[in-house]
């Protein structure tokens, strides 16, 4: 089963990351473009292969010209228990 606080494709798991690029650029998951553009493999498998490599070149012009900031994750803060805490965590370690 995978780990729900890993996200499900790396960056080595996608091809040319047009998909991926458009998503994050726009605000939507990238599995429905996934999604559309298989299904339409199965109609127009040349527009569809013509469109992606075009797809990807504005992608890679739009990130040419106007680049992405490394957003910078912080380690999360441990978690340091007071004695108001423990007291609310007695009835869960009874039930346990």
């Amino acid at each position: 089963m995978q780990n729900p606080a890993t996200p499900a494709a790396g960056h080595k798991d996608n091809l040319f990351g047009v998909c991926a690029a458009l998503g994050e650029d726009f605000g939507f998951n990238p599995i429905w473009l996934r999604l559309a553009l298989g299904v339409g493999l199965l109609f127009a498998f040349e527009a569809v292969i013509a469109g992606y490599f075009v797809m990807g070149a504005i992608v890679l012009v739009s990130r040419l010209i106007v680049p992405t900031e490394k957003k910078i994750v912080a380690p999360a803060a441990p978690v340091v228990a007071t004695g108001q805490d423990e007291a609310e965590l007695e009835p869960l370690r009874k039930a346990a």
